[in-house]
């Protein structure tokens, strides 16, 4: 099966890039004809993506290296098959599937079986993103904006450091919404996720109902909480035991409305970009994902 291999050299401190030739010959072993493609800035992974003929894409960093390569494959009319490597910081999306590591990784695409999982279309007022894992606002973008600045280097730990240290400014502002055309949500809340799929952060059991295959959104909204109360709660989410708190509300839907007047923070598949959310909408099974 010939391979287009789209490594973010960058991702992980740099170490994916040092792997970059090991990962090339182990995928050779494993019956993928690699075609090897470096990314050099921010957004290259989407071009690259986007041009790609094989019949699979494997994408090979972290959480946002993925986010930039599915990016380039919703703009395939047919796009390729979707690999992922975690060679970065993040791997959030493929714990749906019960692969954890690298060697996770490397078995599941020895397998070469494949699944259709979803996509969500995000439409905003400077154009159209597509997203795999989840999209946040409120606390979770504000944390992962100071991970991203800050605690990059240390992973999955590096959250945690921007979680206390975003403690400091907890606040509850008001993300006017509406899930499948319904009634407008206009209540204060600590944050929003609308997840395709159930971790964040690599480990956080962010939406543990979410099923990427299932064709639906799965909303978290933790309410107002003071500082005590949302550090005590912060720990539950490893276990996914957050959403039995009286705070915290799960909804699901295929499509969200936003009400919006000017940008706001978005995390995004461990990217955070600001923007003026107008629509979120599920695309089912748009993507084959070797799992």
């Amino acid at each position: 099966m010939n391979a287009t291999l789209i490594l973010n050299p960058a991702a992980g401190g740099g170490r994916a890039g040092a792997r970059a030739e090991q990962a090339a010959k182990k995928l050779t072993a494993l019956g993928f004809d690699i075609t090897l493609a470096e990314t050099q800035a921010p957004g290259h992974a989407t071009t690259l993506a986007e041009q790609a003929t094989t019949d699979v894409v494997i994408a090979a960093g972290g959480d946002g290296t993925t986010f930039e390569v599915i990016n380039g494959l919703a703009k395939q009319s047919s796009p390729p098959k979707l690999g992922i490597l975690p060679l970065g910081t993040g791997n959030s999306f493929l714990r749906d599937f019960g692969i954890a590591d690298i060697e996770d990784a490397y078995a599941a695409l020895a397998r070469q079986s494949t699944r259709p999982v979803d996509l969500v279309k995000v439409e905003h007022a400077g154009g159209t993103l597509h997203y795999i894992n989840l999209l946040s606002v409120g606390f979770t973008a504000e944390a992962g904006a100071v991970t991203n600045e800050r605690y990059k280097p240390f992973g999955a730990l590096g959250y945690i450091f921007a979680t206390l240290q975003c403690l400091v400014t907890l606040s509850a502002p008001a993300f006017p919404f509406r899930l499948d055309g319904g009634e407008a949500d206009t209540r204060p809340c600590t944050l929003l996720s609308f997840s395709n799929s159930q971790f964040t952060g690599g480990t956080m059991h962010m939406a543990p109902s979410a099923d990427p295959t299932d064709g639906w959104l799965d909303l978290v909204r933790i309410g107002p909480m003071g500082r005590r109360r949302f550090l005590g709660a912060f720990p539950l989410i490893f276990k996914g035991t957050h959403v039995e708190m009286p705070e915290i509300q799960e909804h699901r839907a295929r499509s969200v409305q936003f009400d919006l007047t000017e940008p706001v923070a978005c995390m995004i598949d461990g990217e955070v970009l600001s923007l003026t959310l107008t629509r979120l909408d599920v695309v089912p099974g748009a993507l084959e994902l070797i799992a």
